[in-house]
Order: structure tokens, then sequence, then C-alpha cells
């Protein structure tokens, strides 16, 4: 018997993704992937080209536990780029579109692994960072009121039933 107000929790299907590591070339629809370049190298292309024109720039190192391979929701920041790497090198993925919510067929993951970071244009939808350890530490450079003022997210969950799932 249902109870009246109360809506019956909706089945939720599960899509397996394979990610594809995340290189200048396989990431540039989404933004950048910022590898090592030699002391002294002069500002170019393959640096870090941001968006932080609209508030106070925040770097800071984020303690992530417990990010499994799994993904309900993505999100979106409309008004600035955004920077995330592994501090030590380890393997991270994320999920990555450009700002209209994806299709869930459209949806692509990344791996991020090595000495490397990526730049997320400005709304790239994205879900991470995930990752198999425990426990891992990363880098952030957004602004500093980014997820109060500046923070859109999609429901895959609710909008249409599905959770993705990393076969990595």
């Amino acid at each position: 018997m249902e109870i009246s107000g109360k809506s019956k929790p909706q089945p939720v299907n599960v899509k397996v993704v394979k990610p594809i590591e995340a290189t200048p070339e396989s990431f540039k629809e989404y933004g950048q992937v910022i590898e090592a370049s030699p002391d002294g190298e002069e500002f170019g292309p393959k640096d870090a080209q941001l968006n932080l024109t609209l508030g106070i720039p925040r770097f800071y190192i984020m303690k992530l536990e417990k990010r499994s391979l799994k993904f309900p929701a993505i999100t979106h920041h409309a008004n600035v780029t955004q920077c995330l790497g592994s501090i030590g090198g380890g393997v991270c993925q994320n999920a990555g579109h450009f700002y209209v919510p994806p299709a869930v067929d459209k949806v692509q993951v990344f791996r991020i692994s090595g000495s490397k970071f990526i730049k997320l244009n400005v709304g790239t939808w994205h879900a991470g960072p995930l990752f198999k350890p425990q426990t891992m530490d990363f880098y952030n450079l957004e602004l500093s009121n980014t997820n109060v003022v500046d923070h859109t997210t999609h429901s895959f969950k609710q909008q249409d039933g599905i959770v993705f799932v990393i076969d990595d």
C-alpha cells in the first residue's frame, strides 16, 4: 500500500563506462592537460589558460576519502575555470562534458595519471576526482566562492535513473 504524498523509489540502472587517458588531444574539448615544462620556459599555449577574473582565486589541497569509481551526478561552474591534479601523480578519473548537461550516451570519462593536471574550461561538466585508494590529496585552483555562487548539479540518478560506474 502506498502512503499518500510519498512516491516509490525509481529503479536505477548502471551504465558502465571505460575511461580514456587524458591527453592534450583527447581532452581539448573540455579544457587542457598540463604537463611539466622546462624551468624558464615562457608562458604559452601549453600553460593553463585561466579565467579567474570574477573573484579571489583559491589554491588549496583537498583531502578526499572514499571516492569510488562511480557517480550519480555531475557539476559545472559557469563563470570560472578550474584546475585539479593529484599530489604525487596518483591515478584518478574525471568525467567531462561541456556547458549543456550531456546525454547519458555522451558522457566521457578520463584517466588522469602521472605528473599532470587538468584545467576545466568554463562550463565543463565534471564528476570527481574519483579513485581506487581509500584517500588521496589533490590540489585545486578555483575561486574562493565557486562552490557557493557558481555550482550547478545535474543528477543522472534522479533525471535519468542512471548511475555511472567506471570500468578501470
